[in-house]
């Protein structure tokens, strides 16, 4: 029991952090038409700027810093480059992101090198935010923190199983959802909601009005980028800092703008914490595929067309189940969960 306590603990971390990388994504989406593909590179440079600027002030303000720089650069990308290839349309807008993100992966090797760097977390974000005790005579207790070693030691009687909830993954948690509040207050509760919103709905009407367009989409680039450059941050101190850290969530991210539907921020945040958990909690489960089946009632054996596949366990699996309710999704829904455009 503690450990899927701790799988779903995980998945939800994992798509919370997923909400932060696809939120930018799907705001820049939403605004301006363009699926940014180095977005996930935008993620990296957040974690290595961090690095950097965490040796010279600190992991504080790193924190606040990375993700300004990181958003700074995406507005001036938007500016100096995309802006420029936006009259030619979405091919010449995506090939030019798909450039980019080969540049920025080859800026940042030879800039910080070809190996993992050592980002480990600062003092205060070490250790177990709590642990789960599993006891045979005392059933499931939660302890703050690092439980006493005492307390985790089993008997000659009783069986005891401690599983720890490593605080970093706790404070991704806390920031993801403090960021998807913020943007909800931004969107629906400011003056620059309401020109954001205006400009995408309106964008004549917007510019009639007094209201700088392009100036606005450059902004919202911006954003977009810092959101990622803030999960970068995040995902650096948590996982491993290394130039392969923008393939392995590149292709993920767009799962989630996809399932979620393109251009809904609640779309992404439903199918970020879905995604999360379809990754997480399958890892628990040693069952195979054939027994499931067979569990819903089927017959399947060896002379089963496609036996080998069906003897595939479903932790096996895992890594390919986003994927797959991507292609249920695209069938049944192509709007996905949330979505409400029709391209």
């Amino acid at each position: 029991m503690d450990q899927i306590l701790i799988n779903l603990l995980n998945g939800l971390s994992s798509g919370l952090l997923l909400f932060m990388l696809s939120s930018g994504l799907t705001l820049i989406f939403s605004m301006m038409g363009v699926l940014n593909f180095a977005h996930a590179s935008f993620y990296m440079l957040g974690a290595y700027v961090a690095y950097t600027l965490t040796g010279w002030l600190g992991f504080g303000l790193a924190l606040v810093l990375a993700p300004l720089v990181v958003g700074l650069m995406g507005a001036g990308f938007e500016r100096l480059v995309l802006r420029k290839v936006h009259a030619y349309g979405h091919v010449a807008e995506l090939l030019i992101t798909f450039g980019l993100s080969y540049v920025v992966l080859e800026v940042v090797q030879l800039v910080w090198g070809r190996t993992p760097l050592s980002f480990n977390p600062p003092t205060w974000l070490q250790g177990p935010a709590f642990t789960f005790v599993q006891s045979a005579r005392d059933g499931l207790s939660v302890v703050g923190g690092a439980a006493p070693a005492e307390l985790c030691r089993a008997g000659q009687e009783v069986v005891v199983q401690c599983s720890r909830f490593p605080l970093t993954r706790a404070f991704m948690m806390v920031v993801a959802l403090g960021m998807l509040l913020a943007l909800w207050w931004l969107l629906t509760r400011t003056r620059i909601g309401l020109v954001i919103q205006a400009a995408l709905t309106h964008p004549e009407m917007a510019q009639a009005l007094g209201h700088n367009v392009p100036r606005v989409f450059m902004l919202v680039f911006g954003a977009g980028c810092a959101l990622a450059g803030l999960a970068g941050v995040i995902g650096g101190i948590t996982f491993v800092t290394e130039p392969a850290m923008a393939a392995v969530v590149g292709s993920i991210i767009f799962v989630v703008v996809v399932v979620g539907g393109m251009g809904s921020l609640a779309g992404a945040f439903v199918a970020s914490v879905l995604i999360g958990l379809l990754q997480t909690l399958p890892l628990t489960v040693d069952a195979s595929l054939a027994s499931l089946v067979r569990g819903m009632g089927g017959d399947v054996g060896p002379q089963t067309p496609g036996w080998p596949l069906l003897r595939i366990t479903l932790a096996q699996a895992a890594p390919i189940l986003p994927y797959l309710l991507l292609v249920l999704m695209l069938i049944f829904r192509p709007k996905g969960l949330l979505g409400t455009r029709d391209e």
